[in-house]
């Protein structure tokens, strides 16, 4: 019994050094070259993800704030100008418990003097499971107030290196300055 405890235990250390050369290995400038040389023998893969964004602007805890502003942003009903920097956490539920998966970090600006329509552009951090260490990022327009809005994937590293694809979100709360959006994503990588 004791023998089998110090194998399990090895093996585990063995496994956890493994997974952190891997990870380094993964970004190392070399790895990339060989990886682009090997990309005419891979095949596209499409990867669909569902989580929530939770962008807390005054709700703890504070995951956006305020980083600039114009000299009318106060005074227009879209908040023209208002620009937010975020780092906010993606989770697999719209509960604030519910299991993290990554983070969004990045900004988003009011960028629509007639309605609220934020320029968005982040990018998601996986955390979690087999997207661990690998990111998209998103670009795109999202009017706030329309029930489905749709934002481009235009990039990503890792295992979602040569992404590309889109994001539709959908608000599942907003209370005036925090909310819950729902995306949906369908990615198109090697």
């Amino acid at each position: 019994m004791k023998n089998l405890s110090l194998v399990i235990l090895l093996c585990s250390a063995l496994l956890n050094i493994l997974t952190v050369v891997h990870g380094s290995l993964q970004d190392d400038p070399k790895q990339v070259e060989l990886w682009f040389k090997n990309l005419a023998n891979r095949k596209q893969k499409i990867t669909k993800l569902h989580f929530y964004f939770h962008d807390n602007a005054q709700a703890k805890p504070i995951t956006a704030v305020q980083v600039a502003q114009s000299n009318i942003t106060f005074n227009s009903l879209s908040l023209f100008g208002l620009t937010m920097m975020v780092d906010a956490p993606l989770t697999t539920g719209p509960e604030p418990t519910s299991k993290l998966v990554g983070r969004a970090q990045g900004f988003y600006g009011f960028s629509d003097q007639h309605e609220r329509s934020l320029l968005m552009t982040l990018n998601w951090v996986f955390t979690n499971g087999k997207h661990n260490g690998s990111t998209l990022s998103i670009l795109g327009r999202n009017p706030v107030m329309h029930a489905h809005r749709e934002m481009s994937i235009v990039g990503g590293s890792g295992v979602f290196r040569l992404s590309r694809g889109i994001a539709t979100a959908t608000t599942y709360c907003y209370d005036g300055m925090n909310a819950v959006v729902e995306f949906n994503v369908v990615v198109i990588h090697y």
